[in-house]
C-alpha cells in the first residue's frame, strides 16, 4: 500500500454529500457538455453521408488508443496532486503540476507524430471500403497533428480537479464546446462564405473548440486565480525523481486504458468487416453509449480525486464514504439510461440516420448496449477509488484479463457462429461484472487495511457517521 502523507486530517472537511456534489456536479456537467458535442457532431457529420459517419467510428477507437496512452501521465498527476491537497502541500501541489506538463509533452509529441505517419496504415485494419478509409485518414490525420491540444486540456482539468477546482474545467468546457460546435457548423457543410470540407471540418471543428478551452484553462493558472500556480520559470526542467512517481502510478493506469481501447479497437474492426450499414449503426449506439458513460467517468473522476485527498489527509475511512455515495448515484443513473435506450432504441437511431437499413441493423445493438451501462459504470468507479487510493496495477490487471477475455468471445462467436454485433459487444456481460466486483473487494479490504494502520482519531468516527447518513 502506498505511504500516506502525514498531515493533521482536521484540516480537511468532512466527506459529506455536499462536499461530493460540489466537485461531482461541475465535473458531471463537463462531461455532458462534452457528450453534447459528440453528439450534435455526429448529427453534423451524417449531413455528410453514411460513409462519413462510419469513417469517423473507423477514426475514434485509433484517437482514443493515443488518449489512453496519455493516462500515464494524466493519471499519476491527478493523483499526486490531490494527495498533496489533501496533505495541504500548496508547494508540491505546483511542483507535480510543472512535471506533469513537461513529462507531458515529451511524451505526447512523439506519439503525435507517430499516428500521423501510420494513419494509412491503422486505418486499412478496419474493414475494406475505400470510400471509408480516405474519410477516416483525412480526419484522423488533423487529429493526431493536434493532439496535444486534447491532452494539455485533460491532463491541466485533472490536476485542478485533484485541487477540488472543478469549475474552472468546467467554463473551460463550455468555451471549448460553444466554440468547436460553432466552428464544426461552419466548416462541415460550409456556411458563412466558408466553404465545406466534410469530415476534415469535423476535426479541425474539435480542434478550434479545444485550443480555445485550453486557452482559458492556462491563462487562469499562469495568472494565479487557481489553487494551482504556473507563473514563473521554477520546476519546469525535467526532473525523474518526480517523473518516476507520476508514472509509477499512471503507467499502470495508461495500460489498463491502452488495453481496454485496444480491445474495443480489434472489436471495432469485428464489426465493420460486417458491412457499412452495421458500421454506421455501430457509431450510433456508442454516441448514446458515451452520453451514460461520459458521465459515469466524470464521477469515477471525481471519486479518485476524493479519494487522493482522503489519503493525503490520512483519512481514509472518508473514501470509502464517498464511494459508497457514488456508487449510489453511477447506478440510478445508468439504470435509467438502460430502460431509456432498450424501450426506445429506433427513436434513438433516428435521430441520426434515416436509412431503414442502418436503423435495423442498430435496435438490438442498441439494446445490448443499454444493458452494458450500470456494468461499465461500475467498473469506473471501482477503478477510479482504487486509483485514488494509491493502487493502479490491481484494476490494470483485472480490466486486462476481462477485455481480451470479451474479445476472444467475440472472436469465436463470429467467426465459429457467425455471430453479429450484437454478441460482438455483449460479451462484455460475461467478464465486466465479474472484474468490478473484484476491484470492489479490492478496495474495501485495502480501506480496512488502512483504517487499522491509522490512530483512533476522536472526532472522525463521528463526522463520518453523520456523512454516511
Amino acid at each position: 500500500m502506498s505511504r500516506l502523507i502525514a498531515q493533521d486530517s482536521t484540516a480537511i472537511e468532512p466527506m459529506t454529500h455536499r462536499r461530493i456534489r460540489r466537485l461531482a456536479l461541475p465535473a458531471v456537467a463537463e462531461h455532458a457538455l462534452q457528450v453534447s458535442v459528440v453528439t450534435v457532431n455526429t448529427w453534423l457529420v451524417s449531413a455528410a453521408g453514411d460513409l462519413a459517419l462510419a469513417a469517423v467510428g473507423v477514426a475514434s477507437p485509433i484517437l482514443y488508443i493515443l488518449i489512453a496512452m496519455f493516462a500515464a501521465i494524466s493519471t499519476g498527476a491527478t493523483v499526486l496532486v490531490a494527495q498533496a491537497h489533501g496533505a495541504q502541500r500548496p508547494d508540491r501541489v505546483n511542483e507535480v503540476a510543472r512535471q506533469a506538463i513537461t513529462w507531458g509533452i515529451l511524451l505526447v509529441l512523439p506519439l503525435s507524430a507517430a499516428c500521423y505517419l501510420l494513419t494509412p496504415t491503422l486505418v486499412r485494419l478496419f474493414g475494406d471500403d475505400p470510400g471509408v478509409h480516405t474519410e477516416a485518414i483525412t480526419y484522423l490525420q488533423v487529429i493526431s497533428a493536434t493532439v496535444i491540444v486534447l491532452f494539455l486540456s485533460l491532463l491541466c482539468g485533472g490536476i485542478l480537479r485533484g485541487t477540488s477546482d472543478g469549475r474552472t474545467p468546467l467554463v473551460a468546457a463550455i468555451l471549448a464546446n460553444i466554440g468547436g460546435l460553432v466552428a464544426s457548423w461552419v466548416l462541415i457543410e460550409g456556411h458563412l462564405g466558408v466553404p465545406g470540407y466534410g469530415v476534415a471540418g469535423a476535426a479541425w471543428g474539435s480542434v478550434i473548440g479545444r485550443g480555445m478551452g485550453l486557452a482559458y484553462l492556462l491563462g487562469r493558472m499562469i495568472t494565479g486565480r487557481t489553487r494551482v500556480s504556473l507563473a514563473g520559470r521554477h520546476g519546469w526542467r525535467p526532473h525523474w525523481p518526480v517523473g518516476k512517481q507520476i508514472f509509477r502510478l499512471g503507467i499502470p493506469a495508461a495500460i489498463e486504458q491502452l488495453s481496454s481501447e485496444s480491445g474495443f479497437a480489434v472489436l471495432t474492426m469485428l464489426v465493420a468487416a460486417l458491412g457499412a450499414s452495421v458500421m454506421a449503426a455501430n457509431q450510433i449506439a456508442f454516441t448514446a453509449l458515451e452520453i451514460w458513460f461520459l458521465t459515469s467517468l466524470a464521477l469515477s473522476i471525481t471519486l479518485t480525486a476524493l479519494t487522493g485527498q482522503s489519503y493525503g489527509a490520512r483519512r481514509p475511512h472518508d473514501a470509502l464514504v464517498a464511494a459508497r455515495i457514488i456508487r449510489r448515484w453511477t447506478l440510478a443513473w445508468t439504470g435509467f439510461g438502460m430502460v431509456l435506450l432498450a424501450a426506445f432504441p429506433r427513436p434513438v437511431l433516428r435521430l441520426f440516420s434515416n436509412s431503414p437499413d442502418v436503423v435495423d441493423a442498430g435496435v438490438n445493438l442498441m439494446r445490448v448496449i443499454a444493458v452494458l451501462l450500470p456494468c461499465f459504470g461500475m467498473l469506473l468507479l471501482t477503478a477510479g477509488v482504487l486509483r485514488g487510493s494509491g493502487d493502479t496495477r490491481s484494476p490494470m490487471v483485472r480490466s486486462v484479463v476481462a477485455t481480451w477475455a470479451t474479445v476472444v468471445l467475440a472472436f469465436v462467436g463470429v467467426h465459429r457462429f457467425d455471430a453479429g454485433a450484437e454478441w460482438i459487444w455483449g460479451a462484455y456481460l460475461l467478464t465486466i461484472p465479474v472484474a468490478a466486483w473484484l476491484n470492489w473487494r479490492a478496495f474495501a479490504r485495502r480501506s480496512s487495511e488502512a483504517m487499522n494502520d491509522l490512530s483512533p482519531e476522536p472526532e472522525a468516527a463521528p463526522r463520518v457517521a453523520a456523512a454516511a447518513t
